[in-house]
């Protein structure tokens, strides 16, 4: 696993309370896509928590994604996330 991949994996968990946590880098799926941009990932975040789960989605997803705010500038395209 990548050190950003790391990285991201300690900012969520520093963030919110969650039992379990994957990331899959999916960037290679998306290399002959139109919109694919070299160096930006596409990352799959597979989230166990019960905190996010008495939540509705769209309100944690909004928390996941306020998180990286900042990533969408540099390093991510596009990030999928599933609660579990």
């Amino acid at each position: 696993m990548s050190p950003y991949i790391n990285q991201i994996k300690e900012k969520i968990k520093n963030k919110i309370e969650l039992e379990e946590i994957e990331i899959i880098d999916n960037s290679d799926a998306h290399k002959r896509h139109k919109s694919f941009q070299k160096g930006k990932l596409h990352l799959i975040l597979e989230i166990k928590s019960n905190y996010l789960n008495k939540l509705k989605r769209l309100d944690a997803e909004r928390i996941i994604m306020k998180i990286f705010k900042d990533e969408f500038q540099e390093k991510l395209h596009a990030l999928e996330i599933r609660l579990k």
